[in-house]
């Protein structure tokens, strides 16, 4: 039997927690299990579900999932789901590692040999996303990602709604007619402004419209689908298929489950089955590090309905390391014409440098999500 041993985390810059399962006879397995801004609660939580594992069938992964998401009275949340997610994500790599084969061959085998994949840009100003975008276009990138805007006022002005106009332009006019954008609103846009904007921006052929409104108004996101002929997406902050599936229901053409968030692989191949049914793609959310990326890749390679892969590299909120650093071998997630290669490594794919982990979490990390106010002073959505 392969049994679990040894569970360790490791917080490690920019803003990442990894977890490492270790067997008796000496598989190790990585998993992701950052949340962002919360990374430190999660540790705990990693340490408490440790609990529930050591001593057992590491291959038993649906049942020691169904154990650590049902075991306890109280359960849900980005804390819990994050902390079964990075377990369940090393599991995963243990029994690809243990069969010698990638996750993505024992969840049925591939259904394509790439995925396309997309990063986001910045810009404050029109001249800017220009430069940026073109910048991401020179590395081969076919799809970009840019906000909508900073902080909206609860009902937008004229200059607010034309500034987010103009920049959706500026990145269109760069991209021309064969590359994508996507256009995050952040959950920064209340119902009423969203519906608003969306109709200006159909000129200029958004890719989706991400996050229209905060997860907590899933409720209202219909209304924003019938107001407008672009893709509606959500999913980064819903955390299993119950939440996911009042969204689906409304009508959004994307689900963006986080693999770092949404109960790991086990949950969002669940969240994918489900979202087929809705004639629904899938492009996972990961603005995070090497083994959240492979992760969402082993599912996608998999999965019938999966559109596109975001991806982190070179992201603002990467101080002090990069998503390859960690990586013994860079080349399995190097990008080859806006696209990753089919992995082909046991497990996930990729080989974690163990030494370096090891000495980032002597450093750490302590990001924390910024906070924003209105000019009145009031709270203004993140």
């Amino acid at each position: 039997m392969t049994t679990i041993a040894r569970i360790e985390t490791f917080l490690v810059a920019p803003r990442w927690l990894f977890v490492r399962v270790e067997t008796t006879d000496g598989i190790v397995g990585w998993g992701e299990a950052t949340c962002e801004g919360r990374s430190e609660t999660v540790r705990t939580a990693v340490e408490q579900l440790s609990e529930l594992l050591i001593g057992r069938d590491a291959l038993r992964i649906e049942d020691h999932w169904q154990v650590m998401t049902k075991g306890s009275f109280y359960r849900g949340g980005p804390i819990l789901a994050s902390a079964v997610a990075g377990l369940d994500q090393a599991l995963w790599d243990i029994a690809g590692k243990h069969y010698g084969a990638p996750v993505h061959q024992l969840l049925g085998g591939p259904v394509r040999d790439r995925i396309r994949v997309y990063g986001w840009v910045g810009g404050d100003e029109p001249s800017e996303v220009r430069d940026q975008i073109s910048a991401a276009v020179e590395t081969g990138l076919t799809a970009v990602k840019m906000n909508a805007s900073g902080p909206m006022s609860p009902v937008a002005s004229v200059a607010e709604l034309d500034g987010v106009v103009q920049r959706v332009a500026a990145a269109r006019e760069v991209l021309g007619d064969h590359r994508d954008v996507a256009v995050d609103f952040h959950g920064r846009f209340s119902l009423a402004t969203a519906r608003r904007v969306a109709p200006l921006l159909e000129p200029y052929r958004p890719f989706f419209l991400e996050e229209p409104v905060v997860p907590e108004n899933s409720h209202l996101i219909g209304e924003l689908v019938r107001a407008t002929t672009t893709p509606v997406s959500t999913g980064e902050r819903l955390y299993n298929r119950q939440e996911f599936l009042p969204v689906l229901q409304a009508g959004i053409a994307v689900a963006q489950p986080d693999l770092s968030h949404a109960g790991g692989i086990t949950e969002v191949r669940k969240i994918a089955a489900l979202a087929e049914v809705y004639d629904v793609q899938l492009a996972p959310h990961c603005p995070l590090g090497p083994i959240a990326l492979a992760s969402c890749l082993q599912v996608g390679f998999a999965t019938p309905n999966y559109l596109i892969q975001e991806q982190s590299i070179g992201i603002h909120y990467n101080l002090g390391a990069e998503v390859l650093d960690y990586c013994l071998d860079k080349k399995p997630l190097t990008f080859v014409d806006g696209h990753v290669e089919r992995l082909t490594g046991p497990g996930l794919g990729i080989e974690i440098d163990e030494n370096a982990v090891r000495v980032a979490d002597k450093r750490g990390h302590a990001w924390r999500s910024p906070t924003w106010r209105h000019r009145d002073g009031s709270y203004a959505e993140w």
